[in-house]
């Protein structure tokens, strides 16, 4: 069973991940309202835009752009300084944001924020939402308010595109391509137009406007800045695999959801980023001590209700026992130690009573 507790003390970042649909976005909830009974400062940021987490800690108007404290009240017994912080991901202004710390003056600031091309690489670029995450987890790392972001991801395969993204955009600011666009006077114009058009031309089929002139309007009102970034995703990456940075990886006990663990931990390996714990959400009880097998051999010595209760808990047990089969391979991907299992309940979570009825079972309370 893998000490949650531990990974959440040690940690300056937690990252979430798993399929759509395991009750990953609660995870990070749990994770974060544990941290803060822990005495820990902790926000925590979902990039899903869906409702689940603003739902999860009982916000009615929802998430902002911007952390919003979670008024936490004390249960019997305890007592901690520890803060509970949430947003959702705003695309858009953290892009904005970015710009501006960079641009070297307000009137370069106005150029590109106020080009065409760069409004839609903004809101539609493919990749920018998963870099944007990555740069809003930098900031908030580096926010004094805080001393622990937890992230809750998108589905696996789209969670690898906010690893990978900081990395894609410091090659691209080191291509060939990103060069030439970057050519300020007539002579590199030329070559711009000979060599850049056919990329010029792809972008605007992907944002679906004539962008060749705001294409070479935007690259050189950026002109200046593009050390600023790389630098900036050289930090990223860093602390993406910084040792204080931890993966949780969240999962059902169904083989899609495991299936799909499994890739995720094996491509956090061939990225160099170890995987800190495994949660198996929704699992069937234990139902006592024993095995299907004990119970079908006391339903087999009993008579009449009694014997149908056993012959209950024998086939209650056999589930369980299958579930674990199901479960396996991503212990022997992770190590067995660092998988804990969360228990089916008997209601949906929807407040911040169900997410500290999770976090007593996820840690060991009941």
């Amino acid at each position: 069973m893998a000490d949650i507790g531990a990974v959440i003390n040690n940690s300056c970042v937690i990252v979430c991940c798993g399929s759509g649909g395991v009750g990953k976005t609660t995870t990070a909830a749990v994770l974060g309202l544990e941290a803060a009974r822990l005495g820990r400062r902790a926000v925590v940021v979902t990039i899903d835009p869906a409702r689940r987490l603003a739902d999860a800690l009982g916000l009615v108007d929802g998430l902002a752009a911007e952390p919003q404290r979670i008024e936490l009240d004390s249960r019997p017994g305890e007592a901690s300084n520890g803060e509970l912080w949430a947003m959702m991901l705003d695309t858009a202004a953290t892009f904005d944001g970015l710009v501006a710390r960079h641009a070297s003056d307000p009137d370069q600031i106005e150029r590109i924020l106020t080009n065409p091309l760069y409004r839609n690489m903004a809101g539609a670029m493919s990749g920018t939402q998963e870099y944007m995450a990555a740069e809003t987890l930098h900031t908030l790392h580096g926010d004094d308010r805080f001393d622990l972001v937890i992230v809750d991801t998108p589905p696996s395969r789209n969670a690898l595109d906010f690893l990978e993204a900081p990395g894609v955009l410091a090659r691209f600011l080191d291509h060939r391509a990103f060069k030439l666009l970057m050519l300020p006077t007539k002579g590199g114009l030329r070559v711009l137009g000979a060599a850049a058009q056919p990329i010029l031309k792809a972008i605007g089929r992907v944002v679906g406007s004539d962008v060749l002139a705001d294409a070479v309007a935007f690259f050189q009102a950026f002109a200046g800045m593009e050390s600023g970034f790389r630098d900036r995703a050289d930090e990223v990456v860093a602390l993406i695999r910084a040792p204080e940075t931890s993966f949780v990886i969240v999962a059902s006990p169904r083989h899609d959801t495991i299936t799909e663990a499994v890739w995720f931990a094996e491509q956090l390996v061939d990225q160099q980023v170890d995987v800190s714990a495994a949660i198996i959400n929704r699992t069937q009880p234990a139902f006592g001590q024993g095995t299907a097998a004990d119970a079908r051999a006391a339903a087999k010595a009993a008579t009449g209700e009694l014997a149908v209760l056993w012959g209950n808990v024998a086939d209650l047990r056999t589930l369980r026992e299958a579930e674990h089969e199901v479960i396996s391979p991503l212990g022997d991907a992770v190590g067995h130690d660092r998988v804990t299992l969360l228990p089916l309940l008997d209601s949906d979570v929807h407040d911040l009573d169900g997410l500290h009825t999770i976090a007593d079972h996820l840690f060991d309370r009941c």
